[in-house]
């Protein structure tokens, strides 16, 4: 009887008959064997082997997902999904290559499968082999025949590796992987990213999570010290960088925690930050809801310390206005593209600004120590006009709890009732005023850039049900009217 691995390379076999690969025009049978051997250098775990043996198999023959499952079981089925590409039917390849890339670029972020690691691992180095050595003898001329240009592919086997690194940078088949990469592209990395980059290694069991957020959660890790853990799909780069945006920030004047170290926290990154006895707005709010003026106030006190902070104009932050605009490009323009361009113009007249805008301004981000606040989260530090900060703050506040309210109530601490209250009297101490027509006025400009932001999360959350179809309506009917009686945004 045929155990695991054998049955899985009769299978291939058969299934990959006749076809050979575009390079060489080899039997292709030979690389998801080479895919194999690679894995076995890593691991003795059959399923993640036979998943290498298989992995082509749904997309490149008329094999099916269910088929393996039956065969080969339910883990193995699984690891062949994640390396098998979205089709698009009836739309040409090549005009799918950056779609389809991006797409199986976020699976493999978000896995927390070693195995999944290890399957992409294997191919994308059995791939790069092939490369190197047509590249060799053929130089430039091969990226004729590839997909995409040889900085498209750069991108894509750049973005690999990063996603790889924390989990496998230990393996030969990562170090070679880089070797490849540099030898095609050279100086795409370092001398150091070939050898095994050491993070102290931190566990989170135990510690009270006291803060949450799109790129993360933050955790109490003793009575001195908070670390923040990064979702799956931030790369060490996206650390580096925000401890980097901090600390500039923290020069220029914005009360900021600095990081003052990277750490592994299992197979993700974590910031650690001294915050002695220190914790977020959100739970000071939580604890005593009846205070939630005083809070208010003192979060557009932090509002108005951020943006009066000039950047020079050659700083590292980027502009606000790119983020505003890949939220319409994303959304509105899918379903719209009339007021996709109304949204654009709106923002493209906004003025240049070398004011700081945080970017991702809420309580959950800001701290509390010895009665000082002190801001966390900055990867998302940019230079802006201050009606995006205050979009920001209207969506987390009001926007995201239209629908359901526990949405912003899981994600604050505290009810929606008092989140919104909260707006209210951050919005009034941060224009100075009580004027209702005025706090209209600017939260009529504010919603503009909710909606948008708004219909790209529904659209990219992939949600096709009835409720998801209501909110892109109703977010698109809103910037309808807006735009037809708004002529800026500036406030």
């Amino acid at each position: 009887m045929m155990n695991m691995l054998e049955e899985a390379i009769v299978y291939a076999t058969i299934m990959h008959q006749g076809k050979v690969r575009k390079f060489g025009g080899r039997p292709f049978i030979l690389h998801p064997m080479e895919v194999a051997q690679i894995l076995s250098t890593m691991t003795d775990d059959m399923e993640v082997i036979a998943a290498g043996i298989l992995h082509d198999v749904v997309e490149d023959t008329d094999g099916t997902l269910d088929e393996i499952e039956k065969r080969f079981g339910e883990r193995v089925a699984h690891l062949v999904d994640s390396e098998s590409e979205d089709e698009y039917p009836g739309e040409d390849r090549s005009a799918t290559w950056q779609r389809r890339k991006e797409s199986s670029l976020l699976t493999l972020r978000k896995s927390r499968d070693v195995g999944v690691k290890m399957l992409w691992l294997a191919d994308k180095l059995s791939n790069l082999r092939s490369l190197s050595q047509i590249y060799s003898e053929q130089g430039d001329a091969m990226w004729s025949e590839l997909h995409g240009k040889p900085e498209r592919q750069l991108w894509y086997y750049k973005s690999v590796a990063e996603a790889l690194e924390l989990s496998l940078n230990r393996t030969g088949a990562f170090k070679e992987l880089v070797k490849h990469i540099n030898f095609l592209w050279p100086g795409t990395f370092d001398s150091a990213k070939g050898g095994y980059r050491k993070y102290r290694e931190v566990s989170i069991e135990g510690c009270e999570q006291i803060g949450h957020g799109a790129k993360g959660d933050v955790y109490r890790y003793d009575d001195e010290l908070v670390i923040k853990v990064f979702n799956q799909n931030n790369l060490y780069q996206d650390v580096e960088r925000e401890i980097a945006l901090s600390r500039r920030a923290f020069v220029l004047g914005v009360p900021t925690a600095i990081s003052f170290g990277i750490v592994a926290v299992g197979d993700r990154y974590g910031a650690m930050y001294e915050l002695v006895d220190a914790d977020t707005l959100s739970s000071y709010i939580a604890a005593e809801p009846n205070r939630v003026e005083e809070y208010a106030k003192l979060m557009a006190g932090v509002a108005h310390e951020i943006h009066s902070v000039e950047a020079d104009e050659d700083d590292v932050f980027p502009e606000a206005y790119e983020r505003i605009q890949e939220y319409i490009r994303g959304g509105v323009a899918y379903e719209d593209e009339r007021l996709a361009k109304m949204c654009m113009k709106l923002v493209g007249a906004l003025p240049d600004c070398n004011t700081l805008v945080h970017g991702d301004f809420h309580t959950n981000n800001v701290f509390i120590m010895n009665d000082e606040p002190l801001l966390i989260d900055m990867d998302r530090v940019s230079r802006g006009h201050p009606i995006v900060e205050l979009s920001d703050l209207y969506y987390f506040y009001v926007i995201l709890g239209e629908d359901d309210p526990s949405v912003i109530e899981n994600f604050m601490g505290f009810s929606y009732e008092t989140s919104k209250q909260f707006f209210e009297c951050f919005l009034r101490e941060y224009l100075g005023t009580d004027d209702e027509d005025r706090l209209s006025e600017v939260k009529d400009k504010a919603m503009v850039l909710c909606c948008t932001r708004l219909i790209r999360k529904v659209r990219r959350s992939g949600a096709s049900s009835e409720e998801a179809r209501a909110i892109i309506d109703r977010c698109l009917a809103r910037i309808d009217e807006l735009t037809r009686k708004l002529d800026t945004l500036e406030f």
